[in-house]
């Protein structure tokens, strides 16, 4: 009996990238072109809406939501629903892939609101077949975190209606909610003899752009793996040459001794000496040595040819990931150029990845601008990724709503205004900050 496989995340923004994933308007590495025809679309769009980004709108839109929504709220929350791949297989191959579809729609109704199921796509051109669900968390009721601060300090709160439709994804991701979830779609999914995963697993699912992140740390591992390798073939390069140098050096050594050999063996048979049996000796030794010189040499050529294939595997390995990635996100470049600026400009780590998550990130402190070659200082600023209005496949970081160039020039004009200093005149010549 195998195993149900259900898995949440939370969107950021639109959750556009997903979209094109979902869609293939971007063909994975992993996808066989020659099944996808067989994906295809389980929920009928609304009238007017012509793919899932517009879905996602079309739901926030006409939900009546009448509270503001801010810029970092969540507005998607997608979803993966499959099983074991034997299973699942099974399951194709026994013609109830269409049962199970409608079993799993009909879950997705029941525990998350008809309204809020605004797409469902079944992949059939991966190795088992799942369906991608998008889910907009839109929910009514006593507000969560109102009840419990109000159970916490006793304090009462201006009452809203329950009745009232807000977007919320903290009340659908509650810790004790996801527990239901998993209980109840493996009781639906019982019936195709799958299962619960087990209850209490230190098992653990990392967003899409966690692992990336985490492929592209183990890139950089393997970068310097590969400048150890380069550097030990070098210097076993060095110690091969030294080897042979000192072969040709031993032979010319042999070819000598051979003869002094012949002439020592002659005066031996005649006068019987001592002392050539002790030269005669020594030829022995000679010879052995340069034996095993020539053994330790074959061995370190094999050993040169195993590294050099191994390097080779990794390599290929690892462009196969950077081509995978760059079909799936095509904005992941954009993103790490945007991170080696946050750190250049004074974000630690932390907060780079707050920043990373296109989220809004308030802070104070000091930045340091290339450009002027000194940090300026902030009370009250905000720092947020946001796609150029020219070419939204391009990001820019902004602070307080301008670009960082611009933010840096406006602090330096401040500056000389307060030393009493007039500001030259800007020229039009974008110098940048260096990235």
């Amino acid at each position: 009996m195998g195993f149900t496989v259900f898995h949440l995340e939370k969107g950021a923004g639109n959750d556009a990238p997903i979209s094109a994933h979902i869609e293939r308007t971007i063909e994975p590495a992993n996808a066989d072109k020659s099944r996808t025809h067989l994906n295809r679309e389980l929920i009928e769009l609304p009238e007017g809406v012509k793919n899932r980004t517009e879905a996602i709108q079309h739901r926030i839109e006409t939900a009546g939501i009448t509270r503001k929504i801010t810029n970092n709220q969540v507005r998607v929350i997608r979803s993966m629903l499959s099983g074991t791949h034997e299973d699942m297989k099974q399951i194709e191959e026994a013609g109830k892939l269409d049962e199970w579809c409608a079993d799993n729609l009909d879950w997705l109704k029941k525990t998350f609101g008809a309204e809020n199921l605004v797409s469902a796509v079944l992949h059939m051109d991966e190795k088992t077949p799942h369906i991608h669900a998008t889910i907009i968390p839109i929910v009514t009721g006593e507000r969560r975190k109102a009840k419990q601060e109000q159970l916490k300090t006793g304090k009462k709160y201006r009452t809203k209606s329950v009745n009232a439709p807000r977007l919320c994804a903290d009340d659908i991701m509650a810790r004790d909610k996801l527990k239901n979830y998993q209980d109840t779609y493996a009781e639906a999914m019982n019936k195709y003899g799958l299962q619960r995963g087990v209850e209490g697993s230190e098992a653990r699912h990392i967003t899409t752009q966690q692992y990336y992140r985490e492929l592209f740390k183990q890139n950089e591992n393997l970068k310097e793996d590969n400048e150890v390798l380069q550097e030990q073939k070098e210097e076993a390069n060095e110690e091969l040459s030294r080897i042979k140098t000192e072969i040709k050096t031993e032979k010319l050594k042999s070819s000598a001794v051979d003869v002094a050999t012949s002439a020592i063996e002659g005066i031996g048979s005649m006068f019987g000496s001592s002392k050539v049996k002790r030269q005669q000796k020594e030829i022995e030794n000679l010879k052995l040595e340069n034996t095993e010189l020539q053994t330790e040499i074959q061995t370190m050529k094999t050993q040169i040819q195993l590294k050099e294939k191994e390097h080779t595997t990794i390599k290929e390995k690892f462009q196969q990931e950077l081509d995978k990635i760059h079909s799936l996100f095509p904005k992941i470049r954009e993103l790490l150029r945007i991170e080696k600026l946050c750190r250049y400009l004074g974000f630690d780590e932390e907060h780079s990845n707050i920043i990373l998550d296109m989220k809004p990130f308030f802070f104070s402190g000091k930045l340091y601008s290339s450009e002027f070659q000194k940090h300026f200082e902030t009370e009250h600023s905000v720092a947020e990724i946001k796609p150029l209005l020219s070419d939204p496949d391009r990001l820019q970081l902004t602070i307080d709503g301008i670009s960082d160039t611009s933010w840096f020039r406006q602090k330096h004009k401040e500056f000389l205004e307060k030393i009493g200093v007039k500001a030259k005149h800007e020229s039009s010549k974008n110098k940048g900050i260096t990235r």
